[in-house]
């Protein structure tokens, strides 16, 4: 058996081929574009396993190589400190260091989502691209009237616009205020086009997942967008053998630091999903307002470690509970 290591980057690949013993028989640099170059000279080392790091393009290159290989693995970036710390560090040797872990079964593997799951993630995130993109533009039209004083709290209504028509403002403010408008109704327009996409699309779902839209929706605070951020994000909720997994996979688990038996409690890791993080801190605001179980936990930690810590917190517990909701099969209920 073979065993191929892949640097893989937008314009090129790299790749290295050890035997069982990890010792270095071929290598070779391709272009992306070669992909007959690639299959070609794979061909050579049949049998073989290969692996390729889960960075934002491997999917293609995976498709390519699958039906050749005997089994291809994602490794998990994040984890192979060994290369991202390395000194010496070139493309030749991430690709040997990747085939050698690959011989010893010492790779740390990324989840593979599924072709439905790119899917939804494209389009879930193409949403909240264009939803900030709204904001964007929302920003600099009240720069522009505050400017004038003229800012207003209905300013994004329909009377509220109409109003805006009339200000007085300079010519060149004008201008530059007309142009906003029409690229805000443009996004606009867009975010609501790929809203309904979405609703389509969760009209196709299979029965797990469509059971689980079910049983998110029941959680007071978690509306559509939230359930579509954490299907798309998290995925296969049963890939996660405990809640502290889907924290940590969230960013949302607390770091530590232990020297010399003394242990500092940090703050959140960040790590993960951005949008997953924001889309259970919108819903949180939501559920603290509306649920008085939820108001009476984020008050008690809001006193002790203050409200930003407190909603990160409801945060944590309310990814949890969305995860236990879909693996219990049961809609969400308030304990006694």
């Amino acid at each position: 058996m073979n065993y191929i290591g892949c640097d893989l980057h937008k314009k090129t690949i790299t790749m290295c081929v050890v035997n069982q013993a990890r010792v270095p028989s071929a290598g070779r640099r391709f272009s992306c574009t070669d992909t007959g170059g690639i299959t070609t000279w794979l061909a050579r080392f049949q049998p073989f396993q290969l692996v390729v790091e889960a960075t934002a393009s491997y999917e293609w290159f995976v498709q390519l190589v699958e039906p050749a290989a005997d089994r291809v693995v994602l490794a998990h970036p994040g984890k192979l400190r060994v290369i991202a710390e390395s000194t010496k560090k070139s493309d030749r040797l991430d690709a040997r260091v990747l085939a050698e872990f690959l011989a010893a079964d010492m790779i740390p593997e990324a989840y593979r989502p599924t072709p439905r799951q790119h899917e939804h993630r494209r389009l879930v995130r193409h949403r909240q691209y264009l939803r900030g993109r709204v904001t964007s533009v929302r920003n600099r039209i009240r720069r522009i009237l505050s400017d004038y004083n003229l800012d207003h709290a209905d300013l994004f209504t329909i009377r509220g616009r109409q109003g805006c028509d009339g200000f007085k403002l300079s010519s060149a403010a004008r201008f530059v205020m007309d142009q906003l408008w029409v690229e805000h109704d443009h996004h606009q327009e867009q975010l609501d086009d790929i809203e309904k996409a979405l609703r389509r699309f969760a009209e196709t779902a299979p029965i797990a997942e469509a059971q689980a839209r079910q049983l998110l929706q029941t959680i007071p605070g978690v509306g559509f967008i939230t359930t579509e951020v954490f299907l798309s994000e998290v995925a296969d909720v049963r890939r996660f053998r405990s809640q502290k997994k889907v924290a940590a996979y969230a960013g949302l688990a607390p770091g530590q630091r232990e020297s010399a038996g003394k242990r500092k409690d940090l703050g959140i890791t960040h790590a993960g999903s951005g949008l997953l993080r924001w889309a259970l801190n919108q819903a949180s605001w939501q559920l603290v307002r509306r649920d008085l179980k939820w108001r009476r936990i984020f008050d008690d930690l809001a006193r002790r470690r203050g409200k930003k810590r407190a909603i990160t917190a409801v945060s944590r517990r309310l990814l949890c509970v969305m995860t236990s909701v879909v693996n219990s099969g049961r809609p969400y209920c308030v304990a006694a």
